[in-house]
């Protein structure tokens, strides 16, 4: 079984590396944007790629993939735990219940003031938008603290012991 998982994720890493490749092709050599994709606004003198669109779309379709690739890896040792060691698994548990935690932290940290930009028209500087992006910071900020805190006091520790 592990053989054929193996297998299974090697093709389809390639086969990623390879639309990846195809369409960061496109958008570099896919030539200019043209008619109802040039951006209004904008100096002529700048680059519009054709396939901005394409690679957006690459990118949320990664995105989404990774998402889902991590929560099904985690409901599936979870479960795989829970029948061999419910004790372990339930502390395993505590690092989902402490990003959960740490998302409603950053989103009460958040502001949903509109913010004021000259020039802009759109329809995303409402409350909800803007107090998600904060939330996404903060995660990172609160995240990457944590992550550098671990290292510091991983390394005290190993030193002392």
């Amino acid at each position: 079984m592990a053989k054929l998982t193996y297998k299974v994720s090697y093709y389809v890493l390639y086969v990623l590396f390879a639309i990846i490749l195809i369409v960061l092709g496109l958008f570099f050599f896919g030539g200019d944007a043209q008619g109802d994709a040039v951006l209004m606004g904008v100096d002529p003198a700048m680059w519009q790629p054709a396939q901005t669109d394409s690679l957006l779309y690459l990118m949320y379709g990664l995105f989404g993939l990774a998402v889902l690739a991590t929560v099904l890896a985690f409901l599936f040792q979870f479960g795989a735990a829970l029948k061999d060691n419910p004790g372990n698994a339930l502390k395993s548990l505590l690092g989902f219940v402490l990003l959960i935690a740490i998302l409603v932290i950053a989103w009460a940290m958040g502001s949903g003031e509109p913010l004021v930009i000259p020039g802009y028209d759109g329809t995303d500087n409402v409350p909800f938008w803007l107090k998600l992006t904060d939330m996404f910071l903060y995660t990172i900020y609160i995240l990457l603290g944590l992550t550098i805190l671990a290292m510091l006091f991983g390394s005290i520790k190993k030193r002392l012991s």
